[in-house]
């Protein structure tokens, strides 16, 4: 059962990605809310792509430059919705800064 949740969740992430591509947040949202909703029934976790690029507050799904900020700080990617919603992910790489 949960291989069909798992491959529902990747298709209605898909779903959510064009229709947020397209500037149909509303149905983005409800995509991204959707998927939640299965994942919860079936005790499954989101996938990390998928976690990342969703809104915690508001439930659209980001795309960078349209409906969310991205910015790299010393060891973390801060990312922020329209809705003012932050989140903070780690990261390894080096940012280099021109001084």
């Amino acid at each position: 059962m949960s291989v069909v949740a798992t491959e529902r969740i990747e298709r209605l992430r898909a779903l959510a990605r064009e229709a947020a591509r397209t500037g149909e947040f509303d149905r983005a949202r409800e995509h991204v809310r959707l998927a939640r909703r299965i994942a919860e029934r079936h005790r499954l976790s989101l996938p990390r792509r998928f976690r990342r690029f969703t809104c915690d507050r508001c439930d659209v799904y980001l795309r960078p430059g349209a409906n969310a900020r991205v910015r790299l700080r010393p060891g973390r990617v801060v990312v922020r919705c329209d809705c003012g919603a932050t989140a903070r992910y780690p990261h390894s790489g080096r940012t280099d800064t021109k001084e």
